[in-house]
């Protein structure tokens, strides 16, 4: 509560500042080098920055001087916490009331305060960009390390070109990959083998033949589904549209055919995703269709083509690299995919070609197994990371292909 109330002491003291900045410029009534909300943003910045510096150095360090002291005098660590904070409070305090005056004292008609605020800006985009790659690098290498320790422990023969996946935490485990990659890609292809078809000629519809009427409610009304979260989709797939398909495939169902003995199969949760990923593939699609210069179809027109011919000769292969890149990036959102598979897909690791049989996939294992309570240790429960990454790197082959292909077969118009 301390820290808050401090945080908004010091916001307090930057807001007056900003004020008297920007009226100590406006009063000098001379020829100013920068706008007057340059000043006030100058006088803001420097009073929030050194306090906030010194309230983070302070709130990290503090903990671990605190806990060596607690060492030698464990009955004094209330007070030597609440002395702590009085001190950071006063100390926080004094540096924005110093950086507000001496920043003051640099304002006047002559400083160069836009070149000093477009300079924090640039380097505030900087550590932003920086701290999205250094944060996806950290990602990334401790998978690395974890993989290298799983490996360690467990044979890279049987992970990468085993057949079976039964994980023992007594020991003596079989972990291997392709049961669950099989499932992955199955799902998968079921997803795009829905969303594909349906999505891009909802796009085709949607920029071909829709009036402005029907394409300004069909098209939100379309994206609402990219808004609905996938637990949502799962629980559609595991209480409604697995009973739907057992009921038709069931021992007992309409067909009485005996096919389907569970709600969990492939198509469940393959049909069950494809509805979620339409809206991708309809929403790229149609983007790409309409950037698809009108000249185009003018002069398919102009040459007697109908409009069926004209998308399929003109504006579909003009639009075919795009179309390509959308799918793909829909197949790699498909295989990354969780809560979906999780409920709707099953947990037997084997490989089926039934699409209403049970499956399992990369990320429902990786679920399942870093909750269970085994050793963190134990290569049962390092397996999770090899299968992060193998997953991290199927689906950044997938991404770094659609993107070169999309470069490389782009049609420029002007």
């Amino acid at each position: 509560m301390l820290t808050h109330i401090l945080i908004l002491m010091v916001l307090a003291l930057a807001l007056l500042g900003f004020w008297l900045g920007k009226r100590k410029v406006i009063l000098a009534a001379t020829s100013l080098h920068s706008l007057p909300v340059h000043y006030a943003s100058y006088v803001l910045l420097m009073t929030i920055l050194p306090a906030s510096l010194t309230l983070a150095v302070w709130s990290l360090a503090a903990p671990w001087l605190l806990h060596d002291q607690s060492l030698t005098i464990s009955n004094t660590n209330n007070t030597l916490a609440q002395t702590d904070t009085a001190l950071k409070s006063t100390v926080v305090i004094i540096v924005a009331v110093l950086s507000l005056f001496f920043s003051m004292r640099k304002v006047s008609p002559e400083f160069r305060a836009r070149n000093v605020v477009e300079k924090f800006i640039l380097a505030a985009l900087m550590i932003c960009a920086a701290l999205a790659i250094l944060t996806t690098v950290g990602i990334v290498v401790s998978m690395v390390f974890e993989t290298a320790h799983f490996l360690n422990l467990h044979s890279w023969k049987d992970f990468f070109f085993g057949l079976d996946w039964s994980p023992n935490f007594h020991g003596d485990s079989a972990l291997s990959i392709l049961p669950l990659l099989w499932g992955t890609l199955y799902i998968s292809c079921v997803a795009l083998l829905v969303a594909v078809p349906v999505g891009l000629l909802s796009a085709i519809y949607l920029s071909e033949y829709a009036s402005s009427r029907i394409r300004s409610i069909a098209k939100p009304l379309l994206e609402v589904l990219a808004g609905i979260p996938t637990i949502v989709y799962g629980l559609f797939a595991l209480l409604t549209f697995g009973p739907f398909l057992r009921d038709l495939f069931g021992p007992e169902g309409f067909f009485a055919v005996g096919w389907m003995s569970d709600t969990r199969s492939v198509a469940t949760a393959g049909i069950v995703m494809g509805i979620m990923l339409i809206p991708f593939v309809s929403s790229l699609s149609d983007d790409i269709i309409n950037a698809v210069p009108q000249s185009l179809r003018d002069g398919s027109f102009g040459l007697g083509a109908t409009q069926s011919e004209t998308i399929k000769h003109v504006l579909l292969p003009a639009a075919l690299p795009g179309i390509v890149g959308a799918i793909l990036l829909a197949a790699s959102r498909a295989i990354g995919e969780t809560m979906i598979v999780v409920l709707g897909a099953g947990a037997i690791a084997r490989f089926t070609g039934n699409p209403l049989e049970a499956l399992t996939t990369v990320t429902t294992r990786i679920v399942s197994q870093l909750t269970g309570d085994g050793d963190f240790n134990s290569p049962e429960t390092l397996v999770a990371f090899a299968l992060g990454l193998t997953l991290f790197a199927l689906t950044l082959g997938l991404n770094i292909f659609a993107l070169y292909y999309v470069r490389k077969y782009r049609e420029q118009y002007e």
